[in-house]
């Protein structure tokens, strides 16, 4: 018997069951620890998921009860059966870490409040509560009330303030990802407040968030998602047009008479055939978070082979294609010397 086939009666027998015997006595009896995260939420009721599923189990005909060691929990199994297949309300008070996006968000706040902490009655952290929710709200899942509320993200601000170089007290725990950030910020100030611009516009608009927008290229995805997100996606989403893309090709090949890369010049069709014919990736020059969301057209993109696209997107900062080609340039000369 599978999870699948766990119907909402016997989910509801289990409930009764557990209100019967209280948190502590149903999960003695029936062999589970304590959840952590996923809590089955129900006429104002909190009932530990993963437990509750192994009794219900037990309620089909012929079956045995699970314990906690026949299945996972979580959010793939557990949470998701119950709340996408059989309708329940699925709570998770799991602290999600914040993502590069979301820092860069806070860390604008504290840059633009001279590098002090901002409380959570302030009108900045209330907007960017409401804007960092509405982040998530795309996965369907029930968060905590405290996640990513004002107190949340006023501690954010403190943990980057207390961070910067000119704070004289004692510098709260926060995150490596809240050190690096403010580092960038320090780097290059105006390069990070266009990135922030870009993200909330990005967010405001409704364009996806970090937990449910895959990378459309699982060859770039690593150094991506590592980053946190949108404004790659976005760029890369932007880079795979296929309509765009297609124009983009055309008019190299009308000039030049065959499509090859544009900063190693290697050709797909000459190396592969006809199964490489006008093979190409595109790539868009300038990144959403210098140009803004704006028309692409044709001449905006350039044309890379994979290997010099994944090069490009490597590691943060990207390096422009002009870069690149110096790097090949360079690496020729050594070559040949």
């Amino acid at each position: 018997m599978a999870l699948i086939d766990i119907t909402r009666t016997s989910v509801l027998k289990a409930m009764a069951e557990f209100d019967r015997l209280g948190r502590d006595g149903f999960l003695k009896t029936y062999g589970f620890g304590r959840a952590l995260s996923y809590f089955l939420e129900y006429e104002q009721k909190s009932y530990d998921s993963k437990a509750i599923v192994g009794y219900a189990h037990g309620e089909l005909y012929g079956r045995k009860r699970w314990t906690s060691s026949d299945f996972t929990g979580g959010e793939l199994t557990v949470a998701r059966h119950l709340r996408d297949r059989l309708g329940f309300t699925v709570l998770n008070q799991k602290a999600i870490d914040w993502t590069r996006d979301e820092i860069i968000m806070a860390c604008d706040l504290v840059a633009s409040n001279e590098w002090r902490e901002l409380r959570a009655h302030h009108s900045s952290v209330i907007e960017l509560s409401d804007l960092l929710q509405k982040y998530w709200m795309h996965t369907g899942e029930k968060f905590s009330p405290s996640h990513r509320n004002p107190n949340s993200v006023s501690r954010k601000t403190t943990d980057i303030a207390s961070r910067h170089p000119d704070y004289t007290g004692r510098a709260t725990r926060g995150s490596k990802l809240d050190r690096i950030v403010l580092a960038d910020f320090l780097a290059a100030p105006q390069e990070m407040h266009r990135q922030a611009r870009a993200i909330r516009k990005a967010i405001s608009e409704g364009w996806g968030n970090a937990a449910t927008d895959s990378m459309p290229d699982a060859g770039l995805s690593e150094a991506s998602v590592q980053e946190g997100g949108i404004l790659e996606r976005m760029h890369f989403r932007r880079d795979r047009d296929k309509g765009i893309r297609d124009k983009a090709i055309k008019r190299h090949k009308s000039i030049h008479g065959f499509v090859a890369c544009q900063a190693c010049g290697f050709n797909f069709a000459a190396t592969y055939g006809p199964r490489g014919e006008d093979y190409i990736e595109c790539h868009h020059r300038v990144p959403l978070s210098e140009s803004g969301e704006t028309v692409t057209r044709v001449t905006d993109f350039v044309l890379l082979c994979s290997n010099c696209h994944r090069m490009i997107h490597r590691v943060r900062p990207w390096i422009t294609v002009d870069q690149l080609i110096e790097i090949l340039a360079r690496a020729n000369d050594e070559r040949a010397a």
